[in-house]
C-alpha cells in the first residue's frame, strides 16, 4: 500500500496520518490486506480484486447482511464466536473507492493466529464444529438474499462444458499429454446427475464456499476456534459445498500441487475429526438425506477442482498462478488421486458419517 492510499484511509477513519502504520497480513491469494495501526487502534484494511469481484458494492452488502445477523444471533446468546464486522468512515461509507480501487476496513480479532495447514485433529475438529456453528447460526437467514458474488462458482456440469471447449479449442496442443486424466474425468459426470437429484429435497443454504483452515482464527490462549473469517464467497448453496471443500482441503497430508500421489490419501482421523465437528452443531437441522449428501460433496470438490486444473492447464494457465509449465497439470492429477481415494473408502467415510 502506498503512502497516499494509506494517508487517504487514515483522514477517511478520523485517525492521524502521521501516527499510523501498515504491515502485510494474511495468506490471501485475491484481495491484498494489511493490517493498519494507530496509537490504540487497529484494523484490516483490504483491497477487493475486482477482476474477481466484479461487483464489490455486492461483496459488501453480503457481508454486511451475514454480519447483522450473526450480531442478533449474538445478542440473543446463540452464536459464540467472533464477528468480522465492516467499519464505516466518518461519511458512514463500507466501500471506499480510491483511484479507480475498491477498499473495506474490518475490525482486528486480536489474540488470534491463523494456520494454512492442517496440524492435527483437535485443529480439524475445532474449525469444522466453528465452521458448522457458523452455518447453524445462518440456518433461519434466507440465502437467496444474498447476491451471486461469483456465478457457477460451483457448478459441475458448468465445469465439464468448460473442459469439453478446452479439449476441442486444444490452443497449445497439450491434449495428448492428459489423455488420460482427461479420460477418467469424463467418466465420472454421473455426479453432475447424481448432484441434481439430491439438489431437489435439500434446502438452500447460507455456504461460506471457501472453507479452509487458513479461514479460521484460533486463540492465542486456549487454541479454540475464535471467528470464521473471509465471507467473500457467501451464497446460495448447500452444505455439501462446504463439508467437500473441508475435506478435500484438510484431509491429504500433501499440498494440492503435490506430485507425490501415493501419499495423497484421505486421513482417516482428520475425516474422523470434520464430521464430528461439522455435524454435531447442524445434526438436529438436518434431514437423513441432506446429512448423506455432504458425502457426496467430498467426491464433488476434488473432482471439480481436477476438471477445472486441467482446463486450465489445456487453456495455456491463464487463470491460476503457475511456477512451471506442468503446474496446472501436477494440481490435476494430485486431485484425481484424492477423488480416487476417496472412492476406494467410500463404504467407510458413509458409515462415520452417518454414525
Amino acid at each position: 500500500m502506498n503512502i497516499s492510499i494509506q494517508n487517504k484511509l487514515s483522514e477517511l477513519l478520523a485517525l492521524p496520518p502521521e501516527l499510523t502504520q501498515v504491515s502485510a497480513i494474511g495468506s490471501g491469494h485475491i484481495n491484498s490486506t494489511w493490517l493498519l495501526t494507530s496509537i490504540d487502534k487497529q484494523f484490516i484494511v483490504q483491497k477487493l480484486n475486482t477482476e474477481v469481484f466484479k461487483n464489490p458494492a455486492q461483496l459488501v452488502s453480503n457481508a454486511k447482511l451475514i454480519e447483522q445477523h450473526l450480531n442478533a444471533k449474538q445478542l440473543q446468546n446463540n452464536y459464540p464466536l467472533e464477528i468480522i464486522k465492516h467499519i464505516a468512515t466518518q461519511s458512514d461509507e463500507h466501500l471506499i473507492k480510491i483511484d479507480n480501487a475498491y477498499y473495506r476496513v474490518l475490525n482486528y480479532i486480536s489474540g488470534s493466529y491463523s494456520e494454512d495447514v492442517v496440524k492435527n485433529t483437535q485443529q480439524s475438529e475445532q474449525a469444522a464444529y466453528a465452521f458448522g456453528v457458523f452455518a447453524h447460526a445462518l440456518q433461519d437467514f434466507d440465502a437467496q438474499q444474498l447476491h451471486t458474488v461469483i456465478p457457477d462458482f460451483h457448478n459441475l456440469a458448468m465445469r465439464f462444458e468448460q473442459l469439453d471447449t478446452a479439449i476441442t479449442n486444444n490452443v497449445v496442443n497439450r491434449v495428448k499429454h492428459c489423455a488420460d486424466e482427461i479420460e477418467y474425468c469424463l467418466t465420472q459426470q454421473h455426479l453432475i446427475t447424481e448432484l441434481s437429484q439430491v439438489a431437489k429435497h435439500i434446502p438452500l443454504r447460507v455456504c461460506h464456499n471457501d472453507t479452509k483452515i487458513n479461514n479460521m482464527l484460533f486463540c492465542n490462549t486456549t487454541h479454540k476456534a475464535k471467528a470464521v473469517i473471509d465471507l467473500d464467497t457467501c451464497m446460495a448453496g448447500f452444505w455439501l459445498y462446504d463439508f467437500g471443500d473441508m475435506v478435500r482441503t484438510f484431509c491429504s497430508p500433501e499440498a494440492e500441487d503435490s506430485t507425490n500421489l501415493h501419499n495423497v490419501v484421505i486421513r482417516k482421523d482428520i475425516f474422523s475429526a470434520i464430521v464430528k465437528g461439522y455435524v454435531t452443531p447442524l445434526k438436529s437441522s438436518m434431514s437423513i438425506l441432506e446429512q448423506e449428501s455432504l458425502l457426496l460433496g467430498a467426491k464433488i470438490m476434488p473432482l471439480m477442482l481436477s476438471v477445472r486444473f486441467l482446463t486450465d492447464y489445456l487453456n495455456n494457465d491463464v487463470y491460476f498462478k503457475v511456477s512451471h509449465a506442468e503446474h496446472n497439470l501436477e494440481r490435476a492429477q494430485n486431485q484425481l488421486a484424492l477423488y480416487k481415494n476417496i472412492l476406494s473408502n467410500e463404504e467407510w467415510m458413509h458409515a462415520c458419517l452417518m454414525s
